[in-house]
């Protein structure tokens, strides 16, 4: 039951506005628990963040204002236990009446009984109800601007994105060629019993995130990555000693994997604009045992093109997120359509002012982890217009993943792909 009462001030301290995965990370550095009771806390956490919209609303529904917030969330917590978990209704409503009697006596305890049994009563006839009523945006936890978007760009299939994009993420990880291989990879998840659920590339998705507590990691042979932006940053091609510039690095995982691909030869320069997201990349690359990482705190766009040049430019822009809700789940709650006006004003501007540091013949891969045209295509299709010395190049994939080009050529990982996160990328060419 403890277990719980850490799990109601994990999603009262997310009111403050924190990111779902560092305030977990960071609880589970603090605080000793079990795996199994890791991965509850974890799938809970993130299961009431997930369907937030859909479980207030049952709330609303049998209960009138509840003013104490950890009653409010133990009810929400409850509920997703009982519908999303398939556990025991009964058991659910017990250990939650029994929580709330110790802190608040019986009367508010007879309360949470009465609210969680007729919401477990009700709670098909419910979702019916909202299904004939075409309330999606209720069901499935997303604001109405997000399902019109939804609508516009998948059609008679947006549903469907709504559905999928809803769906627990993948724990994924990937090797550090640098220390690692995968042969020697895969022996070792075969002595451990770790399932591999898919690869792609040096990307393993595997069945749980056992491997977090291994040498292995601590070593800096692995890293947590998903298969998307691995891509983004291995379709930049490195090569050994070129000069490569990552305009917006932060943690800098992307980053490794381009050292990687220079065979840690060269120069990559890893710009960022807050002095802790430099610590962390160069704790990063130390960790990796990479030496060719030349971190910056500076404004990107700051960069004078008389001093700096690049053979090949990464920008991976700030951008809202929507690509990666799977893994953000609060993402969804935090943005408005002024929101991404600003985000593609900004992408944008650093796209246009990094590229004059890019030498001619040299390339640029645009990427961000959201599935909005306005923060891509349209980015992109301005950016081309405006400057005719850049040219589309064909990328290649050549993994079994979902993904499909759009009008310019970019690739978007789409709501089909059941591991890689939505993630979009564009590769330029300078030909002036």
């Amino acid at each position: 039951m403890d277990i719980k009462t850490d799990i109601i001030k994990l999603l009262i301290e997310m009111e403050t506005g924190k990111y779902s995965n560092i305030l977990l990370n960071n609880f589970f550095n603090k605080n000793k628990y079990e795996y199994k009771e890791k991965s509850f806390i974890s799938e809970v956490f993130y299961g009431v963040i997930r369907n937030k919209i859909f479980l207030e609303y049952l709330i609303q529904e049998h209960a009138k204002k509840i003013k104490k917030k950890d009653i409010f969330y133990l009810l929400e917590i409850s509920i997703y236990q009982g519908i999303y978990m398939d556990s025991d209704e009964k058991g659910v409503v017990w250990e939650a009446v029994e929580i709330v009697k110790k802190k608040y006596g019986n009367n508010i305890g007879n309360f949470v009984n009465g609210v969680l049994r007729n919401i477990f009563r009700n709670y098909k006839n419910i979702m019916e109800k909202l299904k004939k009523e075409s309330r999606y945006d209720i069901l499935y936890s997303y604001p109405k601007w997000i399902v019109d978007v939804f609508k516009e760009k998948y059609n008679e299939n947006y549903i469907v994105a709504m559905e999928n994009y809803k769906k627990p993420a993948y724990f994924s990880i990937r090797i550090n060629t640098l220390k690692y291989n995968s042969i020697d990879f895969e022996k070792y998840l075969s002595i451990k019993k770790i399932k591999i659920l898919n690869k792609i590339g040096e990307v393993y998705y595997l069945e749980n995130g056992r491997i977090l507590e291994s040498d292995l990691f601590k070593e800096g042979k692995i890293f947590v990555q998903d298969g998307s932006s691995y891509l983004a940053a291995l379709m930049l091609e490195g090569k050994s000693n070129e000069k490569i510039l990552d305009a917006c690095s932060a943690p800098g995982t992307k980053t490794i994997v381009i050292a990687e691909s220079m065979k840690n030869q060269g120069e990559i320069v890893a710009v960022d604009v807050y002095e802790h997201k430099i610590k962390l990349i160069r704790e990063n690359a130390k960790q990796a045992g990479v030496n060719i990482i030349k971190p910056m705190c500076i404004d990107v766009r700051e960069l004078d093109s008389d001093k700096y040049s690049f053979n090949k430019i990464l920008v991976d822009v700030p951008c809202s997120g929507i690509g990666v809700i799977r893994k953000k789940p609060e993402t969804l709650y935090n943005k408005n359509p002024l929101d991404i006006k600003k985000l593609s004003e900004l992408q944008y501007d650093i796209l246009e002012k990094v590229s004059k540091l890019l030498i001619k013949g040299g390339t640029l891969l645009y990427s961000t982890c959201t599935i909005l045209d306005t923060e891509n295509t349209e980015n992109i299709e301005k950016f081309i217009k405006n400057n005719k010395n850049f040219i589309v190049e064909k990328i290649n994939i050549d993994y079994n993943i979902n993904y499909e080009y759009d009008k310019l050529g970019g690739v978007q990982i789409n709501y089909n792909e059941e591991y890689l996160d939505g993630f979009y990328f564009i590769k330029l060419k300078r030909v002036d």
